[in-house]
């Protein structure tokens, strides 16, 4: 219910978002016919058809986007017929134009409808829809919640409830500038020859924002330009609202870097627990086992049990596993048994070619459960990589800890439900703490100060080229802007999608304003490896370059997954990070800090 509200009260700010203003115009375009026949009916179908869509567009296949896309060129033809039809009536009516006739019978219908008193509802229906198709809302925190949600939870009513709560939101807001814009209309209507004027003007707006959509500024440009910021809104709403377990995560399912540890040991007197989270559930959704056959609660009865939820390309998850190896290793004779489910946050992690791949490079040699259903994952009601469960000998799960960090309270657990099962000898805790090195050592926490950042577009943000973000297709990002803090930006020929960008000639390159110890970046290659140069405040690394790179700032992408570019020794400062491309067909998706 909490978060119906959270989506319903994010879709209400959007009016003061600048992505509305593209389908104001059709919105207002009905604003001189009675609200409940023609303005309520319209944003209905916008609110439906957007939560239908976004729902496919959020767990759906390649199809689905393509689908989408001809639906949305053929609400543009509709809406652009419907403004030559408020411009020009006569013309509509004897152009024989396929669309322009629609457009021209679809006003006419309408306002025939209004004068016999029956209404016009199903063209106000059929604008709804095409709206609908055609509103690309600016993805606030909130947004971003949902539709990440989404993605991984699977198609379900829960999603679709969702984002028609947050579309139903935007319906509200909307509703109102309708009826004060209704009652304007109708008074310029009451003055001698303003109601024509009022009518052409509106038909103006609706082709001037026809043509904002085919020009892709109603998701490039105008996601840069707001006067009223309503992320800074949306992330209080999240932070007052929210369930404890959601804190610290910008996304439902965004990886938990500092996500509140929970505890759950209780006993009474005589040793017997009294707080238990619920039985270990079926494994049986696992697409696939790596190091192990197919395992299940019941032939896991009598072992200590660690779940460990994790995907190969997160940060957080890698540096969290040398505390896991170290424990599986430790303990495997003394009764622990360790499982990794791999639920994927890319679409290269779905491939278990390259899960084995990580897995063997890893050093990973307890049971993997391949997840890419998320079956698993749904069925402990999960929420962060990397998210631990503890469960005991009788299969009940008594504790879990989301995120990095608490080890020692984790193996803590560990040890003290393997004693309850009677291992009284077990092997001392390390002293000093684990050993880790590369992408798995710690954080420098004291120097984080750049957050998570995702290339693609459906969760991109902080982006600074001229333009903003081109969806879908191809485009020139020219131009080297100045960047402030957290700020990116692209050169060169790029493919932007929903999670990843892809380059599409050699030479193209991508600039970050970063204050961190290491920056990584989660990359794929082409057909072929693709070569890379890296400079720091236009200079070669040197000391300062990652494990994936050399002195000069060269190297090489040769499979799917995260690259450290850049570790700072010393003194941590700001800088200006660029890499450069020697090869056409990489695959960029988030940058990481550490």
């Amino acid at each position: 219910m909490l978060l119906l509200l959270l989506a319903y009260l994010g879709g209400v700010l959007t009016i003061l978002s600048p992505c509305i203003l593209p389908v104001l115009p059709f919105v207002f375009a009905r604003s001189d016919k009675p609200f409940l026949r023609a303005g309520l009916p319209m944003l209905v179908g916008m609110a439906v058809t957007f939560a239908a869509v976004a729902t496919l567009a959020a767990v759906g296949s390649q199809w689905v986007v393509q689908a989408n896309q001809v639906g949305r060129w053929l609400a543009l033809a509709l809406m652009a017929a419907f403004a030559i039809a408020l411009l020009w009536p006569a013309l509509a009516s004897r152009v024989g134009a396929p669309f322009q006739a629609l457009g021209g019978r679809l006003s006419r219908s309408a306002d025939s409808a209004d004068e016999r008193g029956r209404g016009g509802i199903g063209t106000s229906l059929l604008l709804g829809v095409a709206t609908g198709l055609l509103w690309a809302p600016c993805a606030g925190p909130i947004l971003g919640l949902v539709l990440t949600g989404a993605a991984l939870q699977g198609a379900s009513t829960g999603t679709t409830a969702l984002l028609l709560a947050y579309a139903l939101g935007a319906a509200t807001s909307l509703a109102i500038a309708l009826l004060v814009g209704g009652r304007v209309f109708a008074a310029l209507k009451g003055s001698l020859g303003m109601g024509e004027w009022v009518r052409r003007g509106l038909g103006v707006l609706v082709l001037a924002a026809v043509a904002a959509i085919a020009l892709g500024l109603d998701t490039g440009l105008l996601t840069r330009l707001s006067t009223v910021s309503t992320a800074r809104v949306e992330q209080s709403l999240l932070d007052r609202i929210q369930p404890p377990a959601m804190s610290g995560s910008n996304a439902m399912m965004e990886g938990a870097t500092d996500a509140p540890a929970m505890m759950m040991m209780g006993t009474d007197a005589a040793g017997t627990p009294v707080h238990t989270e619920g039985n270990l559930p079926s494994l049986a959704g696992a697409t696939g086992w790596l190091n192990s056959e197919p395992l299940d609660p019941a032939s896991l009865r009598g072992k200590v049990v660690l779940i460990d939820f994790w995907t190969y390309s997160c940060i957080n998850c890698l540096r969290a596993l040398p505390h896991v190896r170290e424990w599986a290793d430790k303990y495997r004779d003394q009764g622990l048994v360790v499982i990794g489910v791999h639920a994927p946050e890319f679409a290269f992690e779905r491939d278990p070619d390259n899960v084995r791949r990580a897995v063997s490079d890893l050093r990973v040699t307890y049971p993997v459960a391949i997840d890419n259903d998320y079956a698993i994952w749904r069925a402990f009601n999960n929420r962060y990589w990397p998210a631990h469960y503890f469960i005991d000998a009788q299969g009940r799960i008594r504790a879990h800890h989301f995120g990095e960090g608490n080890y020692a309270e984790s193996e803590g657990i560990i040890r003290g439900l393997l004693q309850e099962a009677g291992r009284a000898r077990l092997p001392a805790m390390a002293a000093s703490g684990t050993e880790a090195s590369g992408v798995e050592q710690p954080a420098d926490r004291d120097n984080l100060r750049s957050p998570e950042t995702y290339v693609g577009y459906a969760r991109a943000e902080n982006f600074a080229s001229a333009g903003g973000l081109v969806h879908d297709r191809e485009h020139r990002y020219a131009g080297t802007p100045p960047l402030t803090l957290n700020q990116w930006a692209l050169s060169g020929d790029w493919t932007v999608g929903r999670e990843d960008a892809r380059l599409e000639q050699a030479g193209g390159g991508i600039r970050f304003r970063f204050h961190a110890r290491d920056l990584h970046l989660v990359l794929a290659p082409g057909a072929e490896p693709v070569r890379f140069r890296v400079r720091i405040d236009g200079r070669a690394p040197g000391d300062a370059h990652g494990v994936d790179t050399d002195a000069s700032g060269s190297g090489v992408i040769d499979e799917h997954r995260l690259y450290q570019l850049v570790r700072q020794r010393g003194d941590v400062a700001e800088h200006t990070f660029e890499i450069e491309f020697l090869d056409p067909g990489v695959r960029a998706y988030a940058f990481t800090f550490g």
